[in-house]
């Protein structure tokens, strides 16, 4: 898809380099505004690297949640929900909902392990380095790069292909324009700077998902409606029945296809997710006492996004392949252009016209910028500390750290922009790229996750157990596509079901061998090499310093959120001149934290590196566990295997309560996102104003 397809394509080129360049760089602007002002006006610093890549470990669960609903919502949660909706029926959207929102969920767990057992951790490949050594490390270091860049490839040319479908924008110039006008504000603002982004864009979001679920529900002459919803998907599902769904209806969660691809979803989940540094980093920069409310939350929050969009979007495509203002009418999408995502995108040009056009590449550009900047620092976090600071310079000041970040992420985005090139060119689209992931890192997915969560977890699993996941992944991807369509080529890979083979088998066998492998051969590793007793210290938050220099926090509660404080006593301090708890370059003696006489300062820099206190781990694990459990039952078991089983075939009643379910979860998911972080910062918010009021007023006086 070199350039935009005709049958859709509804806006001049021009629209398209608009979007991305121009609002993506007034967007860099704002960005680079909000940074500015954090550096002045509070007591965090992005010329640090402990800010810069973690965040200073203080963010709030509101917050939290906002990030992880907008970095997980990809452009394929917008498009390929929509898609599936469109392709399997009412059950597409609830299936990819809930099998995304699991993975989160079940994140919970990992979250809490690393604030209790890895509190100084930067990156998840470090907390393997401690555990379980080099060849581990090395392991786990490509699997996450890898993840990476697949995740990145699914963002930005599934964005691309699309803003191309719609505009006419050359398809390889959106590759290469995305990445860098993104990187351009994670550079300036770091991680801190992406936790920003992704409260504005979920705030954009909301905006456009509202537009269309108004416009869908209620005010379109075309469909206004859940009744007229109702009647025009059963006259769809009349002239287009779908194969292999009970009576061939849009109505029925009876559908195998439908039923494959949610277990093919949930099972690259775990790769998306537990693979993704850019997870690990959210938990890392996470305040040691919310990081599961602020998973859950995110959970919950993220689940409205495809379930809301994905029913309005992706059956409103079926709904409207019969009216004149359908782009292709009187044709339905072409499977080349169902597979590109563009079922959404045709629903909003039926709804609005070019008007929805704009609308939908601007919520797809928020979509896929947002993603893009959380794998940007990801990935640079990466480069930095686990291939920079352990192979190359272990004794890096803080101020070479961010250096290196930088050159990360500039790298990083050259380097995706032209993988997704390639990818481009030779034929590949969003929905391959989705369903073929998880063979490739599937295999190390559990494992990395029973690093933490399982004692029993030894060495020789985890650097084995996710080659052998990788291996039987390939081999059951290619031997079930050979048999079941005869060739292998890019269509018959990409088929549902020979993909979910290769899959099931990559994650299946990795988790089994990680757990034979840890009862076959138990041994762990230990090493007797000072430097790495030292960092295993870091990463687990043992400190090396006298019982003097142990820093309390604020005796005053409030004094946590007083952002009055001079800064040049903060820039002066030791902890700013010396690094982010790295080594003292001129002694190589153990880190000693010497306190600077600024609580709140002395407080950010101690408190949320130490161990949770095993009291609140406890209750902090069952909560998750019974939240994880309540919601397996009930949303991946009980209502889909209860509808799928009884044939059921909604009626209008039904349906209508259904989609007003959605459109429901998509407010609670609204006010969890954008209403709750606002509250919980406000102490944070009157600060920035109030210095900027100060600046304002003396800018005002020195004019007179």
């Amino acid at each position: 898809m070199a350039t935009g397809d005709a049958g859709i394509q509804v806006l001049p080129p021009g629209a398209g380099y608009g979007i991305v360049i121009g609002i993506g760089g007034v967007f860099a602007l704002i960005m680079l505004s909000v940074t500015w002002m954090q550096n002045r006006y509070t007591a965090f610093s992005t010329h640090q690297s402990e800010e810069f890549n973690t965040a200073s470990r203080s963010i709030k669960p509101g917050l939290l949640a906002s990030a992880i609903l907008s970095s997980w919502t990809w452009s394929a949660t917008l498009l390929t929900s929509s898609t599936f909706g469109y392709t399997y029926g009412i059950c597409g959207p609830m299936w990819y909902g809930a099998s995304g929102s699991f993975q989160i969920l079940l994140f919970s767990l990992i979250a809490i392990k690393i604030k209790s057992s890895a509190p100084g951790a930067h990156t998840f490949p470090e907390i393997v380095l401690v555990r379980h050594g080099h060849v581990a490390h090395i392991t786990y270091l490509f699997m996450g790069l890898a993840t990476n860049m697949l995740v990145g490839a699914c963002l930005v040319l599934g964005g691309s292909q699309v803003v191309a479908a719609l505009s006419g924008m050359n398809v390889y110039a959106a590759c290469f324009l995305i990445p860098l006008v993104v990187a351009a504000y994670v550079i300036a603002g770091g991680l801190r700077s992406t936790f920003i982004a992704d409260y504005i864009h979920t705030v954009i979001l909301f905006i456009a998902i509202f537009t269309f679920g108004f416009l869908v529900y209620a005010t379109s002459d075309t469909i206004g409606s859940p009744s007229k919803f109702y009647d025009l998907l059963l006259e769809a599902s009349e002239k287009m029945p779908i194969a292999h769904n009970y009576q061939g209806s849009y109505l029925t969660f009876k559908s195998v296809d439908g039923l494959v691809f949610a277990v093919d979803l949930l099972v690259a989940g775990f790769s998306t997710v537990w693979l993704d540094q850019a997870y690990w980093q959210r938990a890392i920069a996470s305040r040691p006492e919310t990081s599961i409310k602020g998973y859950l939350l995110g959970g919950i929050a993220w689940y409205g996004i495809p379930f809301g969009f994905a029913t309005a979007m992706g059956l409103g495509c079926a709904a409207l392949t019969n009216t004149p203002s359908f782009p292709t009418y009187p044709n339905p999408l072409s499977l080349a252009q169902n597979n590109a995502g563009l079922s959404s995108p045709a629903t909003a040009i039926a709804l609005l016209g070019k008007g929805g056009a704009v609308l939908m590449l601007i919520l797809l550009f928020m979509a896929v910028t947002s993603s893009t900047s959380a794998e940007l620092i990801a990935v640079s976090s990466l480069l930095t500390f686990d291939v920079y600071k352990t192979y190359i310079k272990p004794d890096s000041s803080s101020h070479q750290l961010v250096q290196i970040s930088h050159y990360g992420i500039v790298l990083y985005a050259v380097v995706l922009a032209a993988f997704c090139s390639i990818l481009n060119a030779v034929g590949l689209n969003l929905t391959w790229l989705l369903t073929v992931l998880g063979i490739i890192v599937g295999g190390a997915s559990v494992p990395v996750g029973l690093v933490l969560l399982w004692k029993r977890m030894s060495t020789i699993a985890a650097c084995v157990a996710p080659w052998i996941g990788l291996s039987c992944g390939l081999i059951a991807w290619f031997v079930t596509t050979s048999r079941r369509s005869g060739e292998i080529n890019v269509t018959t890979t990409g088929d549902t079901i020979n993909a979910v083979a290769g899959n099931v088998t990559s994650w299946g066998s990795g988790y089994l061998a990680a757990i034979v492998l840890s009862l076959i051969f138990p041994k762990k590793f230990v090493s007797s090499d000072p430097a790495h007793i030292e960092r295993a210290n870091k990463v687990n938050g043992v400190t090396s310093a006298p019982e003097s220099n142990v820093v309390t926090p604020p005796t005053e509660p409030k004094d946590l959120d007083n952002k009055d404080l001079e800064k040049d006593a903060v820039q002066a301090s030791p902890v700013q001149n010396r690094g982010e708890g790295e080594d003292m370059p001129s002694s190589g003696k153990p880190e000693t934290y010497v306190p600077t006489g600024n609580a709140l300062v002395d407080y950010l820099e101690t408190s949320h590196m130490q161990p949770m206190d095993p009291v609140l781990v406890k209750k902090g694990e069952r909560f998750a566990k019974i939240a994880n459990l309540v919601f397996f039952l009930v949303a991946m078991i009980l209502v889909p295997f209860t509808l799928f089983g009884t044939q059921y075939i909604y009626s209008r009643a039904f349906f209508s309560g259904w989609v007003c379910v959605s459109f429901i979860w998509v407010w609670i998911s609204m006010i969890i996102t954008v209403i709750y972080p606002v509250v919980e910062s406000y102490d944070g918010l009157r600060t920035v104003g109030k210095g900027l009021m100060k600046d304002f007023s003396a800018l005002i006086g020195r004019s007179k």
